[in-house]
């Protein structure tokens, strides 16, 4: 069954922009901690941007920090990634995560895991001239 409903990949060139969005369908997103990971050819899965709404803190990693957004929106029980001066290395396949409060203690411990409760399906991100 369907966890989200997952948009906005696509091919961009190097140094342009994309959002990824994920609305979560079949639960009520405010009661989850939220991630985006991504996984490259060849490569073990990345978690890249996370929010706790346990401490409430948001993580990035290293590659994607200073150029990619995380965000929620739990009216719309929507979240999303707004990436910036995007890289030949960013290409890959973006999944949105998310795991229940009381499972999750930081956003930088949430992007640290591996086994969520809910994934969305995926989206390819290739970026290339």
């Amino acid at each position: 069954q369907v966890e989200f409903v997952e948009s906005g990949g696509g091919l961009v060139q190097p140094g342009g922009s994309l959002r990824l969005s994920c609305e979560a369908s079949r639960f009520t997103l405010e009661n989850y901690a939220i991630g985006w990971f991504r996984q490259a050819p060849g490569q073990e899965l990345e978690g890249i941007s996370c929010i706790s709404n346990s401490d409430g803190s948001t993580y990035y990693a290293d590659s994607v920090k200073g150029r990619f957004t995380v965000s929620r929106d739990d009216a719309k029980n929507t979240m999303y990634l707004q990436m910036n001066s995007l890289k030949s290395e960013d290409t890959a396949v973006y999944y949105c995560g998310a795991e229940p409060t009381r499972y999750t203690s930081t956003a930088q411990a949430m992007c640290g895991k591996r086994y969520l409760e809910r994934w969305g399906q995926g989206t390819l991100v290739t970026v290339s001239s």
